[in-house]
């Protein structure tokens, strides 16, 4: 059992201020457009790894890897330009603190700029990520624990408003993966008490702000 701090898209100011390293969590989760040096002070507070995938209003940090503790693009050494102590899963399969997470940052395309996408594309990004979890549960027998996305599923939390329009692929990628969770942010609840909600045995789960899981 993991117990992770789940965060996105606002800002906490009693975590940065000393409460997120008591809450005795061995694992960040974001699921975008938070500050990466707010993300990088809670992996520091918390002292244990962070995993993301990355908002609409976030930087595009693609093409990013990491072999033998050097970050490299495109071949290349390179800085990584994401918060410090933390994997970006946006398109990939990881394993964080012993938790398997499948990533799909972004939003719906509703302007010019990185981490937007049709829905056409972001089923294409879904299909990749299907396989590729699918190859590692083969190789090791291990499922993904975590679907962790920025936008919803559609129709599932979302907006009618088209910005705030969920993915209409993500089911496919729950039924395909039945990962325990979907941990999702971009939808504000603005006071109101947003219930979980549920897709097969997937608990869908919208983390704006901050949420405490266990996993």
């Amino acid at each position: 059992m993991v117990r992770a701090l789940a965060v996105s898209d606002e800002v906490e100011a009693a975590l940065c201020a000393g409460a997120a390293g008591r809450l005795g969590v061995g694992l960040v989760i974001a699921a975008g457009d938070l500050p990466f040096d707010y993300l990088a002070e809670l992996c520091d507070q918390v002292d244990r790894p962070g995993v993301l995938v990355p908002g609409n209003h976030d930087p595009d940090i693609s093409g990013y890897s990491q072999r033998a503790g050097m970050w490299l693009r495109a071949g290349l050494p390179a800085r990584w330009p994401g918060p410090a102590g933390f994997v970006d899963a946006d398109g990939r399969v990881v394993d964080v603190a012993g938790v398997r997470v499948a990533g799909l940052g972004g939003c719906v395309r509703y302007r010019p700029g990185p981490n937007q996408w049709t829905q056409a594309q972001q089923a294409r990004r879904a299909r990749r990520l299907v396989r590729a979890a699918r190859r590692r549960t083969r190789a090791d027998g291990r499922p993904v624990d975590v679907l962790l996305t920025h936008a919803p599923p559609r129709h599932c939390g979302d907006r009618p408003d088209p910005p705030h329009h969920g993915f209409e692929c993500l089911h496919d990628v729950v039924a395909a993966l039945r990962p325990r969770l979907l941990v999702h942010g971009h939808i504000h609840p603005y006071g109101e008490r947003v219930p979980d909600r549920m897709i097969g045995n997937t608990r869908v789960v919208n983390v704006v702000g901050r949420k405490l899981l266990e996993l």
